[in-house]
């Protein structure tokens, strides 16, 4: 079987799967409770707090225990929004988001009228800094930018973004670091981030875990009432066992992409020599600014998840647009906002590698796309 599907969610670590387990099992006592089993569960909650804080170079307090990425998105956003409304309602995001943040972005603008500016990108799915400041108001009031585009693969210029942000604006800046976690380095000082957002299930942990980086100082609105848990920010009851593997898996997933990410970008790189042999394949991933785990390409004349279905078959697996949207059989708005035709958009396919792959995917995997492009293009014709 080869995995290729990794940007969607990674397979849980041995030892992450244990810890989990052990904690349910030895610390299933709520944090909030006053007893000895309470203040033991709490306490571990605490160290993965620090652990995961310090793995990210920032303080305990600025770090949420959330759900995922969509939830923190959606905190973040819609809780910078509500709780800076006094100051202004202009919000600037980009056209090649992810649905949980343009989706979060329309509801502000649709219900609560907010007013929003969606940015271009180029040819290569970048946002020019430039075009921030363009856009930038007196009422801005946030900016959110992807550090790595979830299909493409395309790294924006965060760090630039973000010190230009803070010497034109008082507004916020929030980053949805989702597909860069432990794949790109992201300095969060360095690139002036307010808020950011990280889910579990991309570097190995489990789903349903994640964690939103809110910089002491900055107020969000919550978006659940209840027992103020998660530093009055996100109220309900922790999930314990899932915040301590996760700060597991990141921490796993650190050490590991130290040793092997070199590896992943060449065995990415060669692979994308490879697809550019194929007749009719086309590669939408650029080589310069973009991940070492993403790979998009396109064989115009073939549905994605046609070819995808046919690679399933043969046990390997890969996707089409976000995991999110996939069902949904639509074009890549990505891609279309990219100025890619039609034919492209509608068949593109996301390879994306775990920090364990190697070149050894290469050659099964071309081998199996060659055999379902000749056959599903007879099956066309």
């Amino acid at each position: 079987m080869l995995y290729l599907d990794n940007s969607a969610t990674t397979k849980p670590y041995d030892e992450v799967l244990a810890t989990y387990m052990k904690v349910s099992k030895d610390y299933f006592a709520n944090p909030s409770s006053i007893h000895k089993l309470g203040s033991e569960a709490e306490r571990l909650l605490s160290q993965s707090r620090q652990q995961v804080a310090g793995l990210l170079g920032v303080i305990p307090e600025e770090i949420i225990f959330t759900s995922g990425g969509t939830e923190g998105n959606n905190l973040a956003i819609k809780g910078a929004a509500f709780s800076n409304n006094h100051k202004g309602k202009h919000l600037i995001t980009s056209a090649i988001e992810h649905a949980s943040v343009l989706e979060s972005f329309k509801q502000l603008e649709q219900v609560h009228n907010f007013n929003v500016t969606y940015l271009p990108v180029d040819q290569n799915g970048r946002v020019s800094p430039e075009d921030v400041k363009k856009a930038l108001k007196k009422d801005t009031i946030l900016v959110s930018i992807m550090h790595v585009h979830n299909e493409i693969g395309t790294i924006q210029p965060i760090e630039e973004i973000g010190q230009m942000i803070k010497q034109s604006s008082d507004a916020l800046f929030h980053v949805d670091h989702v597909q860069g976690i432990t794949k790109v380095p992201l300095d969060f000082n360095q690139a002036k981030i307010d808020i950011c957002t990280i889910s579990g299930h991309k570097f190995h942990s489990l789903n349903g875990t994640g964690v939103l980086f809110v910089r002491k100082g900055v107020e969000l609105a919550p978006l659940f009432s209840g027992g103020a848990q998660e530093l009055n920010v996100r109220s309900g009851t922790e999930s314990l066992a899932g915040n301590v593997a996760l700060a597991k898996a990141l921490r796993l997933s650190t050490e590991k992409a130290g040793k092997q990410l070199k590896q992943v970008k060449e065995t990415r790189d060669k692979l994308m020599v490879e697809l550019s042999k194929i007749d009719g394949v086309e590669i939408n991933t650029p080589r310069n600014h973009s991940a070492p785990h993403i790979l998009n390409f396109s064989v115009p004349g073939l549905k994605a998840e046609v070819l995808i279905h046919f690679l399933g078959e043969n046990n390997i697996y890969v996707s089409t647009t976000s995991a999110c949207s996939s069902r949904d059989k639509k074009m890549s708005k990505a891609l279309l906002a990219m100025g890619k035709h039609d034919g492209i958009a509608k068949s593109a396919i996301r390879v994306s590698l775990s920090l364990d792959d190697n070149e050894e995917i290469i050659e099964p995997f071309i081998k199996m796309l060659l055999k379902g492009k000749e056959k599903l293009t007879k099956v066309m014709r």
